[in-house]
């Protein structure tokens, strides 16, 4: 059935889809033009007409040409297939033999051979590549030197990106917690986490605080995602316990988090906190 009030848009530069070239397939076997087409599908009329004829079969002893979704469909990944660039080496080929005795002969480096054939216009542009894509061309195998060659490369790891900087360790390893309290025999060990909605400035939070033993757990709810807001409520929860919150809580253990980063304080306090360090 046809659709009259179609009002779907394509984004420019989008691909025909194999729906759209049945389309195309079965509007010209009810005799529609090729514009008429490209307005029922709202694509331009070039697109529609190249598609054509790129999809047009010869049938009946090449008596009769008719369009064939699936040939248009076939001839396009063709197409895609041999749409990549090539890589330059085949055009760079006598630049190429260059760097290889330059490296071998003279020591030099890729750099400075690029530069040095670039400083004395030994090579057009288009007849040479650059640096970086010569450390390519080696990791590929594309030239006669190898990365077993290339003493400075081997000291580098070139293909990792670069480090982050390392987590502040907050305090005390996971690794230095007592055995009794691995073993979840003595009720009063802790685990301390957070659990972030939407990331909104000034958005409340809640915090969870997990004893390991009876799996009991504690949830609060934090003003926002700060290590001032953890303090505060955990300081509100051990004045509703009183004098005998030293009993509850032994011992706490959280990650790594920034809103933990004063909880090492309450070390103080006497309860010895903990932290799972990345």
């Amino acid at each position: 059935m046809d659709n009259p009030n179609c009002n779907t848009e394509h984004r420019k530069y989008q691909h025909l889809t194999s729906e759209e070239r049945h389309e195309i397939e079965v509007r010209l076997k009810d005799g529609w033009s090729v514009y008429r087409i490209a307005q029922h599908l709202s694509r331009p009329y070039n697109t529609i007409s190249n598609e054509i004829k790129r999809g047009t079969v010869l049938l009946y002893s090449g008596k009769v040409e008719r369009y064939k979704a699936d040939k248009g469909h076939e001839v396009y990944l063709e197409h895609r297939r041999n749409s990549r660039r090539n890589y330059r080496c085949l055009e760079t080929v006598s630049f190429l033999r260059y760097v290889e005795q330059q490296f071998k002969n003279e020591k030099w480096s890729f750099d400075a051979t690029v530069g040095h054939a670039k400083e004395h216009h030994l090579y057009q542009k288009k007849e040479m590549v650059c640096t970086k894509t010569l450390y390519n061309y080696a990791d590929l195998g594309l030239i006669n030197i190898k990365n077993i060659d290339l003493p400075e490369k081997m000291k580098r790891n070139t293909k990792l990106k670069k480090n982050r900087q390392q987590k502040k360790k907050l305090g005390k390893s996971i690794e230095e917690r007592p055995k009794e309290i691995e073993t979840r025999e003595e009720f009063g060990h802790w685990e301390i986490d957070s659990v972030i909605g939407q990331k909104k400035e000034g958005q409340s939070q809640v915090m969870t605080i997990v004893e390991r033993k009876y799996r009991k757990s504690i949830w609060l709810k934090v003003k926002d995602h700060s290590a001032e807001a953890v303090d505060e409520a955990l300081q509100t929860l051990f004045t509703d316990f009183g004098d005998k919150y030293k009993k509850v809580f032994k011992s706490i253990t959280g990650d790594n988090g920034s809103e933990f980063a004063n909880l090492s304080n309450l070390e103080v306090k006497g309860i010895p906190v903990f932290f799972t360090h990345p």
